[in-house]
């Protein structure tokens, strides 16, 4: 059974901070009409990420962006490894999407599949006029033509790797971490 082992630290708490602050002031450079911009954040990571980029805008701009939440597992395509009978989880958007220029966030990017997902459960909610993609880490392996408009920083990693990214408010830490999938030696069962 495959174990997991850390790599390497890719960011510290600083480096995300500062991270975060530029990709703010991306956000505030693209955007032409501040009063129809609105974060979305997928549950769990893309949700606090969506809260904190609010509040640098908020201190930047002093005007407040609307955070929305998204739990996407409703709308996976693998439901039938997620279990039996999913969960369902109530949306927290409590502002029209409608005619809205959505940034939806996540903490990595990968395969493009989440975002599908995310995109399906966003427009349940009515139709925005614009929808752009923020991640904290792109890590490349796209199986579907999903690109991120903002991006925090590139990581290429192999197929045994997995980026951790973990945040104060869902971790109890603040860091993001590589990670590999490594054999144990044990004999796998047949």
């Amino acid at each position: 059974m495959p174990t997991i082992r850390e790599k390497k630290q890719l960011m510290s708490a600083s480096e995300i901070d500062r991270t975060l602050v530029r990709l703010a002031h991306e956000v505030l450079e693209k955007t032409t009409d501040l009063d129809q911009l609105a974060f979305v954040g997928i549950k769990r990571r893309g949700v606090p990420l969506a809260q904190r980029l609010a509040a640098k805008i908020e201190s930047l701009e002093k005007r407040k962006v609307p955070v929305g939440v998204l739990d996407i597992n409703l709308y996976r395509d693998d439901l039938s490894t997620v279990g039996e009978r999913p969960v369902v989880n109530a949306k927290q958007i409590d502002f029209p999407v409608v005619g809205k220029d959505i940034i939806l966030m996540d903490d990595v990017l990968y395969t493009g599949r989440t975002i599908r997902s995310a995109l399906d459960a966003l427009f349940d909610h009515g139709r925005p006029a614009r929808v752009q993609l923020l991640v904290l880490i792109d890590r490349g392996h796209r199986e579907l033509p999903i690109e991120a408009r903002y991006i925090g920083r590139m990581v290429q990693t192999s197929s045994n790797e997995i980026i951790e990214v973990k945040f104060q408010e869902v971790d109890g830490q603040e860091r993001v971490l590589l990670v590999e999938r490594v054999d144990d030696g044990a004999p796998q069962p047949a």
